[in-house]
Formats: structure tokens, C-alpha cells, sequence
């Protein structure tokens, strides 16, 4: 598979990686522990090298997953993962506030590394920005890390511009990462997505399928499990669905004189935008992990590109990308 390098310290990855949160139940049950081990697998036989996890996915079994799963190969690959959150080791469970204090990164590092079975974590994200704790003094204990070998590249997710500056101005950042995808184009305007080009920072697009809407697998009649979160994002309403498959059929209409789907459509689209963007698609199946990988051979043209462009344009994408109590922690 074809790499590109997050940052301008070296990070090489696929271009394409492996979002791994899908895997703990976010959109349902969790997937069979060995389906997941067999799946990651899958995807570094087919190429995959870069692995995103976070200590809050689950929490903590996720990164046990991944640990798992990659101990035969982490010589071949890079694991992504992300502190934060305030969670409660005992009963296992977020208590919704954020925290980001240096003591606090310093105690979950060496967590994690045990968890992920590695000497030390590919790139360490911080996963939203603690405000009450100033970015210079979290950039500062993670260059610590690095320091000390625990650590060897520094990213920052959901950050605003300046934050990204200051975080920068202390230890270089190698990626940030936000949602990014056809119809959730924040990044474009509100500057993250200019000071990472600016900057020579990686970008990584989550939720790159717009948590699968761009697939073309949902529609308005789709019913969600108790467990999915899109039952509960204004996105993916029964009437904003209605509204947002034109994004679909924009979508099909590039993939089929192709002979490609709009999920491959949707991630060559992300993949001509920039060439420090690493998309990080997430699936429970093979034949999607086979159908995501197979977009990086997607080419599109300039003239597809600016097709879209005009047609997208014209489509207003209704609801917001996530809940309110959700959306408050972003582009700070």
C-alpha cells in the first residue's frame, strides 16, 4: 500500500489506516474479541500499518484489543492512541470531565503501554482540549515523554488554530486529527486544516464515512440499536437522513462510471484533497475492510473533483455532526 508521512518527524504510515473505536460498540454490540484479533490482522496483511485506539474506548479494552492483536507485529506497524478524559480506573467509566494534568498524562502513559504491550506509543494524542490546563504545559510533559522513550510523536485532536500554534511552539506536532469527510467540512474553514499545511502537520480525518452514512448502506427507514450513538445525533434523524442522501447520490454518481463504490469515492475524495491527509475508515467486516482499502487505487480527476465540489456546494447537509454536550469540547 501506497504511505504518506504524518508531520516532519518521520511518522511514515499507510495511506489509509485502521480506526478502531467502531470495534467497542459504539454503533451496537461489540464484535466476537477473536472476529476483532482476525480483523486487524486481515488489515496488516493487506497493508495497514497505522492503528488508532484512545484509553477511553471502552474504557481500556479497546487499546487491550489492539495490544493484543498487534503483539505479532509491532515491529511492521505504528499504534495511535489518546488520553484526556478523566475516567474512573476502579468501575472502568468516563465521568464526562476532561484531564489533561501533567501528573495525570504521566500516570496513563504507563497504562496504556502496558495495555498496548509497547515499549513505547507511536503518537499520543491528546483527545480534547483540557482548558483548564494550558496547552504549553501538556505539549511540555509529552515532550518529557519522548524524552524519556515512552512516546515518540505528539498529535492533537479536535484543537482550534491556535492551540495547534501554541502546543507546536513547545513540541512539534505531528498530526491532528478531527472529523473530516464529504459533508463535514469544518476543517476547511475554521483553519485547523490551513495551519496543519502551514505547519508541516499531518492531518487524520475520523469518522472519514461519516459513520457510515456515506456508504450508501443507510437511509431514512434505518433503525439504530439502544447502544449506536447515531441515535442520538441530530445528523442522523429520520428527517436529516431524508435530507443528507443527496450527499449519497453525489457520491454515486462519481463511483459508477467507475466501477467503485461512494465509500471509495468518499475516501480518494479525502485522499486528493492534501497529501499529509491519512484517512482512519473503521469496520467490523472484511469485505468492507477490503472495499475501504481499494479506494487508495480510486483516481480522481480534476474534473471530478470540481464536480463535486459545484454539487456539494449546493447540498445543505442538515444537522449538526454530533450532540451539543459532545460538540462543546471541539476547536478549542
Amino acid at each position: 500500500m501506497k504511505t504518506r508521512t504524518l508531520g516532519l518527524g518521520g511518522l511514515t504510515v499507510s495511506v489509509l489506516g485502521y480506526g478502531c473505536m467502531g470495534l467497542e460498540g459504539v454503533y451496537g454490540p461489540a464484535t466476537d474479541r477473536q472476529e476483532v484479533v482476525r480483523l486487524i490482522r486481515a488489515a496488516v496483511e493487506r497493508g495497514v500499518t497505522h492503528f488508532d485506539t484512545a484509553e477511553v474506548y471502552g474504557p481500556f479494552t479497546n487499546e487491550m484489543l489492539v495490544g493484543d492483536a498487534l503483539a505479532p507485529v509491532r515491529d511492521q506497524v505504528s499504534i495511535a492512541t489518546k488520553f484526556g478524559w478523566d475516567i474512573d480506573e476502579q468501575t472502568r467509566t468516563r465521568t464526562g470531565r476532561l484531564n489533561s494534568r501533567p501528573e495525570h498524562i504521566r500516570h496513563v502513559v504507563d497504562a496504556m503501554l502496558a495495555r498496548l504491550k509497547v515499549d513505547a506509543i507511536d503518537l499520543l494524542y491528546q483527545h480534547r482540549v483540557d482548558p483548564d490546563v494550558p496547552i504549553e504545559d501538556v505539549a511540555g510533559t509529552v515532550k518529557d515523554l519522548i524524552g524519556g522513550g515512552k512516546v515518540k510523536h505528539f498529535g492533537l485532536s479536535e484543537a482550534a488554530p491556535a492551540t495547534i500554534r501554541r502546543a507546536h511552539a513547545v513540541q512539534p506536532v505531528a498530526a491532528v486529527q478531527s472529523e473530516y469527510s464529504l459533508w463535514t467540512r469544518d476543517v476547511e474553514h475554521n483553519g485547523v486544516l490551513a495551519t496543519c499545511e502551514e505547519l508541516g502537520i499531518g492531518f487524520v480525518p475520523w469518522a472519514p464515512l461519516g459513520a457510515g452514512f456515506l456508504t450508501g448502506t443507510i437511509d431514512a427507514k434505518t433503525t439504530f440499536g439502544a447502544t449506536d450513538f447515531r441515535t442520538f445525533s441530530p445528523r442522523f434523524t429520520p428527517e436529516a437522513r431524508a435530507a443528507n442522501v443527496a450527499m449519497v447520490e453525489l457520491l454515486k454518481s462519481i463511483a459508477a462510471p467507475r466501477g467503485a463504490t461512494p465509500a471509495q469515492v468518499a475516501l480518494a475524495w479525502l485522499l486528493a484533497q492534501k497529501p499529509f491527509i491519512v484517512p482512519i475508515p473503521g469496520t467490523t467486516k472484511l469485505h468492507r475492510l477490503e472495499e475501504n482499502l481499494a479506494a487508495a487505487d480510486v483516481e480522481l480527476t480534476a474534473d471530478d473533483l470540481h464536480d463535486m465540489a459545484e454539487a456539494a456546494a449546493h447540498i445543505e447537509v442538515q444537522g449538526a455532526r454530533l450532540p451539543e454536550a459532545v460538540l462543546k469540547h471541539s476547536y478549542r
